[in-house]
């Protein structure tokens, strides 16, 4: 059972949306500030900026199969995520940053809505194709149809039905608490027992080989700049004397970086 989506409403007392420059300044401001309170405040102002961007991008996922209010409420989630993480100083428009994270914030709510196991688009149509030709059947002859009439109906093998029909189970996932290895709790163990905890470090590894491969699309001395900024943790100014240049060029340089890094970690963790 998928959890409950928390409500993050916009204040539906609030002034008109603010405009683009004042948008601006907000998450300037935001990013500047360190008083919890006018965080809050400064977040709130942000999101009623960008309600409309929510709707909009929330639309595109109705009619299937949730309402309309969960999807919005779940892409104000990866708004508030996309404020959190927006960096102004870098130049880009937020709409632009926040569009991606908006939409992945949807798109795993229905990944987690949907099947517990994730097969390929061409098994999960073919099964609904299956589901529906059985009922069909069902009707027409007034028993239960072989494989072999479905398969013929729909024009496939019939393993390729008996593959789809499969893949049911994946839509009622076993509990973690049900028993396998015996016929009762004496005789056998609870699933949950034998399933291992997460390791925090592979998240991490993961990210990190996830980096490594979007820094190669970064020229070298670009990527030096990254690995003493982050890695070694130097200062612009020690980045600076290091390789001989001025702050102000090293800044320059760490802001294209950091742009392409944008670009290309999404497509480098598909």
């Amino acid at each position: 059972m998928s959890q409950p989506q928390p409500e993050v409403t916009p204040n539906p007392g609030a002034s008109v949306t603010p405009q683009r420059e004042e948008l601006r300044r907000l998450h300037r401001r935001y990013a500047e500030t360190d008083d919890p309170r006018e965080r809050d405040r400064i977040r709130e102002q942000l999101v009623r900026g960008y309600e409309s961007l929510v709707h909009f991008l929330a639309r595109r996922f109705q009619n299937r199969g949730e309402p309309l209010e969960d999807i919005v409420q779940v892409g104000f989630l990866g708004l508030i995520k996309a404020i959190d993480r927006f960096d102004p100083d870098l130049g880009n428009e937020f709409t632009t940053f926040a569009t991606p994270t908006i939409l992945g914030e949807i798109r795993r709510y229905f990944r987690d809505k949907g099947w517990a196991i994730r097969f390929p688009r061409r098994l999960q149509e073919l099964y609904q194709q299956v589901v529906r030709t059985n009922e069909e059947l069902k009707n027409e002859l007034n028993r239960q149809p072989t494989v072999a009439e479905v398969a013929e109906r729909l024009g496939v093998e019939q393993d390729d039905v008996l593959e789809a029909m499969e893949m049911s189970s994946a839509l009622t996932p076993i509990s973690i608490d049900a028993t396998i290895g015996g016929s009762d709790a004496e005789d056998g163990r609870q699933l949950g027992e034998s399933i291992g905890t997460d390791d925090p470090n592979l998240d991490r590894v993961e990210m990190r080989e996830v980096l490594e491969r979007a820094m190669q699309h970064l020229n070298e001395r670009e990527r030096r700049i990254m690995i003493m900024r982050f890695f070694e943790e130097m200062s612009q100014s020690e980045v600076a004397k290091r390789l001989g240049i001025s702050q102000m060029h090293v800044s320059r340089l760490q802001r294209a970086a950091l742009e392409q890094l944008r670009e290309y970690v999404p497509r480098e963790s598909a």
